[in-house]
């Protein structure tokens, strides 16, 4: 096997080749973009197709539920639990159903230097880590293999993630009899930008700010929750100090300019109602306009039931949430990657030609 992708738009990075190869042929490396891809060692591969078999990209149907899912606005009953999460609070009522019934939650989470990784939850304090969003590409490790150990130990499993993870989790996992105790929860994902792009900021905020970061936090609620500060609100500290710093070059980066976003995610197999999950949970853009008396400044979540299994742990998580059904067509109008893959700036190439030849900061500095 020479390699598993034809173009970079065929590879969501999502890990799968390299967690099925029993051979450990395929090795994860990060490209001149910081998206990470299969590499095949040749003197490994026995050429036995696994990897490709099961690639979610290539894969008919995507590993996608056929249903049409039912859609619910959802807010924790909680204010502690709405100000610290992303949005309605969606993410900890479901963990906590898997928690109370002894379960480990897998999700993104920092590392002391904060690349985002997946990671692995026994216990509410960890997983608390995985509540807000990270608007980076997590580098998934080991998480599959992880996942299959703990199922067959008799463990439920919740995983968390992006819809091509979700789906290469699907693929992985293969039908397998104890999958019966796996649920996955998939993001209504924008896209995917690059780690590169993170180290790299990272790093001109410690220098500008002469010390390490000893804090970050994406999408702050401080000037409350709602779709017009949704790209806002990257809140830092440095360790030299406790005072709380806001800077949003990385959201302009990420939603003005729209150059540091992995190719697959252009085309995007993902991007439509029927999902590679059990549940789908993001902000419930628009509630104000259909229900107003569901706004909160807080947070609201939508959660999209896709599965049998995914509607018996929607079911669990009910005590901690406040829910009403809503029609698709609501969602559907306003999540935009219900319906479409993100579209690439015509400037995409030349963000990155100037990037290898003149560096990070020449080409954040010409955001102006």
């Amino acid at each position: 096997m020479k390699s598993l992708y034809l173009k970079k738009e065929d590879c969501c990075g999502c890990s799968a080749c390299y967690s099925v190869c029993a051979n450990q042929a395929i090795s994860m490396k990060a490209d001149e973009e910081g998206f990470l891809y299969p590499e095949v060692d040749q003197s490994r591969c026995v050429d036995c197709s696994r990897c490709t078999e099961i690639c979610p990209v290539t894969y008919d149907g995507n590993y996608k539920e056929n249903d049409t899912p039912r859609f619910y606005v959802a807010r924790h009953k909680s204010p502690e639990v709405l100000w610290q999460s992303t949005s309605g609070g969606a993410f900890t009522a479901i963990s906590d159903a898997i928690l109370r019934q002894n379960g480990v939650i897998y999700g993104a989470d920092y590392d002391a230097g904060f690349h985002v990784l997946h990671q692995r939850a026994e216990t509410s304090e960890q997983r608390d880590r995985m509540r807000i969003s990270k608007y980076v590409q997590s580098d998934m490790g080991n998480t599959y293999a992880q996942i299959k150990a703990d199922l067959k130990a008799g463990r439920m499993v919740l995983f968390t993630g992006t819809p091509c993870q979700a789906a290469g989790l699907r693929g992985f996992m293969n039908n397998s009899s104890f999958a019966d105790r796996l649920y996955i929860c998939d993001l209504i994902c924008h896209s995917i930008p690059s780690p590169l792009i993170w180290e790299k900021y990272k790093q001109l905020l410690e220098r500008e700010n002469g010390g390490k970061l000893a804090t970050v936090q994406f999408r702050s609620k401080k000037d409350g929750w709602s779709r017009a500060n949704s790209n806002k609100g990257f809140l830092f500290t440095i360790d030299k100090s406790s005072e709380i710093q806001e800077d949003d070059r990385f959201y302009q980066l990420y939603f003005k300019v729209g150059s540091i976003t992995r190719p697959c995610c252009s085309q995007c197999r993902f991007t439509d109602i029927h999902r590679a999950s059990d549940l789908t949970i993001a902000d419930y853009w628009g509630i104000e306009k259909y229900s107003p008396e569901w706004f909160d400044p807080l947070g609201v979540s939508v959660i999209l039931v896709n599965s049998p299994k995914g509607a018996a742990l929607f079911d669990q998580c009910r005590q901690d949430l406040v829910t009403e059904e809503r029609p698709q067509e609501e969602s559907f109008n306003e999540q935009q990657r219900l319906r479409e893959p993100s579209q690439f700036p015509e400037t995409r190439s030349d963000f990155w030609e100037d990037y290898r030849r003149f560096g990070f900061e020449y080409v954040i500095g010409k955001m102006g």
